[in-house]
């Protein structure tokens, strides 16, 4: 395990690039188990991406931000956690480009991933609530991080049941895909999958840890701030997955699955926060933030609005074949990547 306060840069870095190595080849297997997966289990795209896609290519995050708690970095922490979904939001945009046919949001017609991008913007919103409230604390810990595992939790049924009953559908088009089980995929072994599934994530999560450790001795030594390395750095090395099975499943036609991941996987993401509240001893996590986490928050509860805002208009063909959300979340990340570093 990486020392911070010893380990060289050149050796920080390296290790650095080589668990998001790891962490971008494993993830390029997780779209294919995961799309055979919600065929032979009936769970569906959006809910398999958001619950099991969402959950795994989370681990590199997750881990990150409570080994960086542990360490008494609330702003590595919460950072990481938040960077990381703006990343993803981000990510999905190219998907967007990657789908040529249509614009991506248009053909993936989900309600389930509406409802998750809506209970994202819930959990966000708790998030900033929590920063600006008086910095109270029960046994260390503050009363939000278990409410948001709770509203959490019921947001995931309420978006279970909304597939099984729908109480309304979106207009079919030429373009629309829609979720249904791929041929031949029931004659696939599932415990085979199942194994698959846990192989690739312990192997995120090791690759997790490390990126973290290097991150950690990579902004010591170049005296860059936890914000801005957790932000961009850490952020988007934990997030190759969202990334690599976001593409993958465009590819493999799991449109559903794509945009379920990331809008899932994001919602899943603020539980980073909760987790690495109880792993942290000195006091709130969410009072050890600065404001460029409260910027970090508010920018991407832009970017998930102006996402939902694409999945409800469902634009076929916008500007460079991709719809206008895809393009205004790009410009949104890359402005607020360049008024953070600026800032900091």
């Amino acid at each position: 395990m990486l020392d911070p306060a010893t380990s060289s840069l050149p050796w920080a870095t390296g290790v650095f690039v080589l668990a998001a190595a790891v962490i971008g080849v494993a993830g390029s297997r997780l779209s294919s188990i995961c799309d055979r997966l919600a065929d032979r289990t009936g769970l569906g795209e959006a809910f398999t991406g958001a619950v099991l896609l969402g959950a795994v290519t989370s681990l590199p995050g997750i881990t990150a931000s409570v080994t960086a708690a542990l360490d008494g970095l609330p702003t590595l922490a919460l950072s990481n956690a938040i960077g990381g979904i703006a990343v993803q939001t981000a990510f999905l945009a190219i998907a967007d480009i990657a789908y040529r046919r249509a614009n991506l949001e248009h053909a993936a017609a989900s309600v389930p991933n509406m409802m998750q991008a809506s209970l994202l913007v819930i959990l966000l919103a708790l998030m900033l609530a929590a920063m600006a409230a008086p910095a109270v604390t029960v046994f260390g810990v503050h009363p939000l991080s278990p409410l948001l595992l709770v509203v959490y939790g019921f947001g995931i049924q309420i978006v279970y049941r909304s597939r099984e009953h729908p109480m309304w559908t979106p207009r079919m088009t030429r373009s629309t895909r829609l979720d249904e089980p791929d041929a031949g995929a029931t004659g696939l072994p599932l415990q085979r999958l199942w194994i698959e599934f846990v192989v690739v994530a312990v192997l995120v999560i090791g690759a997790g840890v490390a990126a973290t450790r290097s991150g950690e001795q990579i902004a010591t030594a170049t005296g860059m701030s936890h914000t801005f390395v957790g932000a961009l750095l850490l952020a988007v090395a934990t997030s190759l997955p969202e990334l690599v099975t976001s593409v993958a499943a465009v590819r493999r036609s799991a449109l559903t699955l794509a945009v379920g991941g990331v809008i899932g996987g994001n919602a899943f993401d603020t539980l980073f926060a909760a987790v690495a509240d109880f792993a942290y001893r000195s006091g709130s996590l969410y009072h050890g933030a600065s404001g460029g986490e409260q910027f970090l928050i508010s920018l991407t509860i832009v970017m998930t609005g102006v996402l939902l805002l694409g999945l409800l208009r469902r634009e076929r063909l916008g500007i460079a074949r991709i719809g206008f959300e895809s393009f205004a979340v790009l410009v949104l990340y890359t402005g607020g990547m360049v008024i953070l570093g600026a800032a900091l």
